[in-house]
């Protein structure tokens, strides 16, 4: 499977996220522990926005990001207040550019880690369900990327929870039908740059690992040393695969079948349920 990370909040450059923490992204790469596998090094994504755009810019590339160099460049001098990061562990679709997350779709992002189970047996009937008018948009093989697509046919721009639970439902649907007990596995990130969503849902109900960061408030009060607590906002936070550290009380484990909305003013979290569109 993956990990990923999202960011929101005070602008930083992307190297305090993505290689300064003691268990970062990039160590994550070689050296997961919550994952299914320990190595994700299928793949890799950077996705962020800037004032002078709406519209995200990506970087991607099929290599490990733990060597990649523009990358490492990159990090040092990018900055911005809205960061997704993901690197990729393949489930069998093919190691090439467009499979790599995150996805993008106008002033959207996505990314996912986990599965859809039996997915070459229903691909063709999930990628017949997505808006005829998208479809030309879709470049890569992944189920991820039709996920993100059948959100963006469900309503996506009007009400992203409501659009990803249709579109589970239609994975648990349409799965039924070809006999595949267990279907879905997720955990999703999707933003419009001025929110980001984040779901822990799988049919089995023992989904994938997901943390976001407490309160920078009280974790300055716990750890007063700590410089990177010293320059973000109160309401900055982080939504991980897996703790990007071990300060204590830093993280706190999303609840299994929930989504959260990190946004301006208060957090929400929320109970999640695929529907039937």
């Amino acid at each position: 499977m993956c990990r990923w990370l999202a960011y929101w909040g005070t602008p930083v450059l992307l190297e305090d996220i993505l290689y300064k923490p003691s268990h970062s992204l990039i160590d994550q790469s070689l050296h997961s522990k919550l994952g299914v596998e320990t190595t994700n090094g299928d793949g890799f994504g950077v996705g962020w926005y800037s004032p002078e755009s709406n519209v995200p810019a990506l970087l991607r590339d099929v290599g490990p990001a733990w060597s990649n160099r523009n990358l490492r460049e990159l990090a040092d001098h990018v900055r911005s207040p809205l960061f997704f990061a993901h690197i990729r562990a393949s489930t069998g679709s093919a190691i090439q550019q467009s499979n790599c997350h995150p996805f993008r779709h106008g002033r959207w992002m996505f990314m996912h880690n986990g599965a859809i189970a039996g997915y070459p047996l229903m691909r063709r009937d999930l990628t017949m369900l997505v808006d005829p008018a998208l479809y030309a948009d879709m470049e890569g093989t992944t189920d991820s990327e039709v996920m993100f697509y059948l959100a963006l046919t469900y309503g996506l721009d009007r009400d992203p929870p409501a659009a990803v639970a249709a579109m589970a439902g239609a994975v648990e649907r349409i799965a039924g039908e070809h006999g595949v007990e267990f279907p879905l596995q997720m955990t999703i990130a999707l933003t419009d740059g001025t929110r980001v969503w984040a779901f822990r849902y799988s049919t089995a109900q023992a989904s994938r690992s997901l943390f976001y960061s407490a309160q920078p408030d009280a974790l300055r009060r716990l750890h007063p040393d700590n410089a990177f607590l010293k320059e973000i906002s109160d309401d900055t936070r982080l939504v991980v695969s897996e703790p990007l550290g071990d300060l204590p009380e830093a993280w706190v484990e999303v609840p299994e079948n929930t989504y959260g909305v990190v946004q301006p003013g208060e957090d929400e979290i929320h109970r999640f349920a695929p529907t039937m569109a």
